[in-house]
């Protein structure tokens, strides 16, 4: 054990008091939701504090605190910047909100708004995109809590990873998305506070005219604003970030839960106060040169360079703000999954008859499966956190404009709207494994946008929503 990693003991503590406590606040909040629509929605009811909240604690994700660190450690001040664009996602989402509430007001899916406007075959390539996306990230999370305690503790990867996900299938179980909104609440003045102290400590040690000196000693391609493979990701991150919230059941059973008029505020206050995290994050990893630290991997940079600065009380830190994004992030997607599932696949295709109850524990029973099968899934480490993460860039980027012609045209068609999502990802895919991580979304977005433009003034059709809505 190094004089930076926390001990034994104390990570054990640690572990256990934060495992209890929001499995037993979990268990709390769930004890009003008694019907599918309150376990699901939280009541259809969640003011402006608590959306803003959830909205914020959800996309400071293990990507934010550990990858971004990792990109900026790999393509400078663009890894950096083009981290944050992801707050476009929320920015842009936020319109969009107050559109899904007014055209489905009794949703519960993004997969409701496929089908209604796009019909089965589009609805089937959307599922499996969101499925994809979902466990890709759902994976991402598990591996980045193995990363995380096997880095600052002597608990294994293993261990760290068992962890993380059975608390957050443990509490998500126990109270639905009331739990995980109240969590979210918490979970965001952990990060905030801990990240802008740990940057704080960074500054006051290695100081920004050291970290300059050293890092054009090292790495003088991390300064420069022609790097091509940094700039590609600067524009292939932006159309991540959005395809990744304009797609999400996460952040559209938000939309869903929030009460009438609170979307568009919440989802855009959030995207404000999200945008300079990575920011600060990243010039944590430009710390790294000045401090001595080159780590094995570069998803490693920011925990190592934290727990340097501040010491063992420093990795103890870390930890906590890591092990609240985690949760907060991994809390929402086992729920908006398995409501995509239960609704969805269950609800609407195979027991269209089953009552409130029997789809809530439907849904239960998905959010389980999903976490067994997130562990097994990450039993070995298979790739790079950024690596893992910007694989799905080539499923969710082909969904951007299919949903944004949907909400505001009426003239592309569900065909138009499948194959773009399904030329869009190919796309992607191939770009991803030729050419590079940082090219999937931005190549899909392009396809995606060309299709769905041929469709409309070639094949056009005109939509109207009427009747449609709520179906």
């Amino acid at each position: 054990m190094t004089s930076t990693q926390i001990d034994f003991h104390t990570t054990i503590v640690i572990l256990t008091a934060f495992s209890i406590l929001w499995i037993l606040w979990g268990w709390y909040l769930g004890k009003g939701s008694k019907s599918h629509d309150e376990f699901v929605l939280a009541g259809r009811n969640v003011g402006f504090a608590l959306a803003t909240a959830t909205a914020m604690a959800t996309w400071v994700t293990s990507n934010t605190t550990l990858v971004a660190p990792q990109l900026t450690f790999q393509f400078g001040v663009w890894g950096m910047l083009g981290y944050s664009m992801a707050a476009l996602g929320l920015i842009l989402f936020a319109p969009l909100a107050n559109k899904i509430k007014q055209l489905l007001p009794t949703g519960y899916t993004s997969g409701d708004f496929i089908f209604t406007r796009y019909g089965k075959a589009a609805w089937i390539a959307f599922l499996i995109i969101s499925l994809c996306y979902a466990l890709g990230w759902l994976i991402s999370l598990g591996m980045a809590g193995g990363i995380l305690l096997s880095s600052l503790s002597p608990v294994s990867y293993h261990t760290g990873m068992t962890v993380i996900i059975f608390v957050c299938v443990a509490y998500t179980l126990l109270g639905g998305l009331r739990a995980v909104i109240a969590t979210d609440f918490a979970q965001t003045i952990i990060i905030i506070s801990g990240v802008v102290y740990i940057a704080y400590a960074c500054i006051n040690q290695a100081g920004f005219e050291n970290v300059y000196q050293d890092v054009q000693q090292h790495q003088p391609e991390l300064l420069n604003l022609l790097f091509p493979a940094a700039i590609m990701f600067f524009f292939n991150n932006i159309f991540f970030g959005i395809g990744e919230i304009f797609h999400s059941n996460v952040w559209w059973s938000r939309a869903f839960a929030f009460k009438q008029g609170v979307g568009k505020k919440s989802f855009l206050v959030s995207g404000l106060l999200w945008f300079p995290i990575p920011i600060v994050t990243g010039f944590i990893a430009l710390s790294a040169y000045s401090l001595g630290i080159f780590p094995e991997s570069p998803d490693m940079v920011g925990p190592l360079v934290a727990a340097n600065v501040l010491g063992a009380s420093g990795a103890i830190l870390v930890f906590i703000i890591i092990f609240s994004a985690l949760a907060s992030s991994m809390d929402s997607l086992l729920a908006a999954t398995a409501d995509l599932i239960s609704n969805d696949v269950y609800k609407n295709t195979l027991m269209k008859n089953a009552s409130s109850q029997q789809t809530m524990a439907f849904n239960k029973a998905m959010i389980i499966l999903l976490g067994v099968i997130t562990w097994l899934i990450c039993l070995p480490k298979l790739a790079t956190l950024g690596a893992l993460l910007n694989f799905t860039g080539a499923f969710v980027a082909s969904t951007i404009w299919p949903i944004i012609y949907g909400l505001y045209g009426k003239s592309l068609s569900g065909r138009g709207a499948f194959i773009a999502m399904v030329m869009g990802t190919i796309t992607g895919l191939i770009c991803y494994f030729q050419i590079g991580f940082y090219t999937a979304a931005l190549s899909s977005c392009f396809i995606s946008l060309l299709v769905c433009q041929y469709f409309m003034r070639f094949k056009p059709i005109m939509f109207e929503w009427h009747s449609q809505c709520g179906k």
